[in-house]
């Protein structure tokens, strides 16, 4: 007796399948929930890909049905004075019947040279996979801020972003901020006498219940030791006292903790990441 093989199709998402993306993913992470993922695909609803990349992810499907599924974030950042495109994936999920064709929909996904792809909430048990993909870690693990103790010599004041700078300012980050807070994060101006300097924070619950704010952007990591006094004691004024960075060593000057080895991102493509930018990455747009 002869076994017929399931037809199998990747393809882009389209919006007419953003109802059984959500089931699916739903199913593949039933501790977030359906409500999560209608959120999440809405806020990939609103944006605007670069040009030739997908606005969802793709899909895998069999018989018409969605079987498998990874979500891509694009968005085009500046890079040596140019804008690049970036893809973030995230939300891979494959049931389990059909992960043998799993690596088709990760082939799709990163088929295009130009772009460079990060995956920055790789579970441990996949990094030996994803290594195998040609991803690289360009962050080895997380610094445990306590930025309202740090004694800061810089005087700027800090101000929620939807307040313009009385100082300059560049277009595209006054733009990111704007873009970020619609998208739940903490937006905020620090500026001197001489310029504004952006940041993006991510309120978070560590463990569940300690109140933290996660750094999402900034122009360079040294700005945030720079500014961690005044960006510290306004977060800690509205309840956030600890922020979690990307690092791969302490912060100099910073009173906290590094931890190596925890959480860290991997690249792949043309364009290393700096630390300090997840701007436009799944802990951004969707808040996993």
């Amino acid at each position: 007796m002869s076994s017929v093989l399931p037809k199998i199709r990747c393809r882009q998402i389209e919006q007419t399948d953003v109802p059984a993306i959500v089931d699916l993913l739903a199913r593949g992470f039933p501790s977030r929930g359906s409500a999560f993922w209608r959120h999440a695909l809405d806020q990939l609803t609103q944006r605007q890909p670069p040009d030739g990349l997908p606005k969802y992810g793709y899909l895998l499907e069999s018989a018409g049905i969605p079987v498998g599924v990874i979500l891509l974030i694009c968005a085009a950042m500046p890079t040596d004075g140019a804008l690049a495109p970036r893809c973030n994936l995230s939300s891979w999920y494959v049931e389990p019947e059909f992960r043998t064709y799993a690596p088709m929909l990760v082939s799709r996904a990163l088929r295009h040279k130009e772009v460079t792809y990060t995956n920055v909430s790789a579970a441990p048990h996949t990094w030996p996979i994803i290594e195998a993909q040609g991803f690289r870690r360009y962050s080895d693990g997380i610094f445990v801020a306590l930025p309202a103790l740090t004694l800061s010599r810089a005087k700027a004041e800090v101000f929620d972003a939807a307040q313009q700078p009385s100082v300059g300012f560049d277009p595209f980050e006054q733009e990111t901020l704007v873009k970020h807070k619609a998208h739940g994060c903490i937006s905020l101006w620090c500026t001197t006498a001489e310029r504004a300097y952006p940041f993006v924070f991510r309120p978070r619950l560590v463990k569940g219940f300690i109140p933290c704010a996660q750094l999402i952007y900034c122009r360079d990591i040294a700005d945030f030791g720079r500014f961690a006094g005044p960006l510290g004691r306004y977060l800690a004024r509205r309840g956030r006292p600890v922020v979690i960075v990307d690092a791969n060593a302490p912060i100099a000057g910073v009173i906290g903790l590094f931890r190596r080895g925890s959480k860290p991102k991997y690249y792949k493509g043309p364009q290393r990441p700096r630390l300090g930018d997840l701007a436009y990455t799944e802990y951004a747009v969707l808040g996993v």
